[in-house]
């Protein structure tokens, strides 16, 4: 890759130079300063923790690992070669190691990181969240994929053509080359995205998120649709059908409906709610009085079968209502049958 410095009189090149003849190391140098501004390869990224490697019975180490805004893990490998080596192999290995993490082990990895730094550890949780933009934890929402970041000076056929291979059936991989050049005692650092080619990118996110909706449903046998929500002219998502029912039974209750009546509504699910007499401060606090409520119709609690969430629950007239969060395919029906009882609400519901 050619790099020219534009004058008054010329245009002038400047000479394309190797990581190793310019003394710069992989770990020392690159990696430590990537680690810093992550965004010159992986823009919107979190780091939260460096040569990691808390699994079992393997000696192997992700070079950085990071959380975009969509609370996706980021494994980013790096190597100053001239040909990648066998990244992809690594880097593939370590997303597969790597995607079960909750979000308690993320903020774990990252106090640790943090205090390796001499930082201060105990923002941590709160720096994830900020960088989430997420006003409390989202199990659920948390490393729903694992995207990589591969880079390097530059990358051989067999690896490019083994990156294309995986990201036509699924995978998340970016190749990020980044080139060195000398200009006297200055070096200079050309990075530019060579996969996927970044004005194909939207397009290939769309086909690859479509086509693993697809798989996934087929293999599963279920509905793995996602749903665009209007609320009074405004458009969100999209989101699962659980989602999807959440948002809108929220805005109903927001916008002063009873969640009786809403469950009054709809024929073809009734089991919808779950509540508590009073207010409630805590998820603890609501789960004691709800399962003293169950008891007391003979009947068992399961929290986890419940939107228990602080900013979940639903208050009315005194008392908590919880709205469950296992929806199958009924859900669509029965969000028909609410909206059309609830025309004033101006809610509509559309498939991606």
């Amino acid at each position: 890759m050619s790099l020219y410095e534009l004058t008054a009189d010329e245009i002038r090149p400047i000479p394309q130079t190797t990581f190793r003849e310019a003394k710069i190391q992989e770990r020392a140098d690159l990696q430590r300063m990537l680690r810093e501004q992550v965004d010159v390869i992986a823009p919107d990224c979190l780091v939260i923790a460096e040569e990691f490697g808390d699994w079992d019975e393997s000696r192997r180490r992700i070079d950085l690992l990071a959380i975009d805004t969509d609370a996706n893990l980021v494994v980013i490998e790096l190597k100053r070669t001239e040909d990648g080596g066998h990244m992809e192999l690594q880097a593939v290995r370590y997303a597969s190691m790597i995607s079960a993490m909750t979000f308690e082990q993320a903020v774990r990895a990252y106090s640790k990181f943090l205090e390796a730094l001499g930082l201060q550890v105990e923002s941590a949780e709160r720096n994830i969240l900020d960088h989430l933009k997420w006003d409390s934890v989202k199990e659920e929402s948390f490393a729903q994929d694992v995207r990589i970041v591969l880079a390097s000076a530059e990358f051989s056929k067999e690896l490019t053509s083994a990156v294309l291979w995986l990201n036509e059936r699924g995978l998340d991989i970016c190749c990020m080359r980044m080139s060195p050049h000398k200009d006297g005692n200055r070096v200079l650092l050309d990075v530019h995205q060579v996969i996927p080619l970044p004005e194909a990118e939207d397009h290939r996110i769309r086909v690859r998120e479509k086509n693993q909706r697809v798989r996934e449903s087929t293999k599963s046998g279920r509905d793995l649709t996602k749903y665009l929500i209007t609320l009074e002219g405004e458009e969100y998502g999209p989101f699962p059908k659980r989602v999807t029912v959440l948002n809108v039974v929220k805005h109903l209750c927001d916008g002063g409906v009873n969640p009786d009546d809403i469950k009054n509504a709809g024929t073809v699910r009734k089991n919808v709610f779950r509540s508590a007499p009073g207010k409630f401060e805590t998820v603890a606090e609501f789960v004691e009085a709800a399962s003293k409520v169950d008891a007391e119709r003979g009947k068992r609690f399961d929290p986890i079968r419940w939107y228990i969430e602080d900013e979940n629950r639903i208050e009315y007239q005194g008392n908590t209502f919880v709205l469950s969060n296992g929806w199958g395919l009924e859900a669509m029906e029965w969000l028909s049958e609410i909206t059309a009882a609830f025309p004033d609400y101006d809610v509509k519901i559309q498939a991606v």
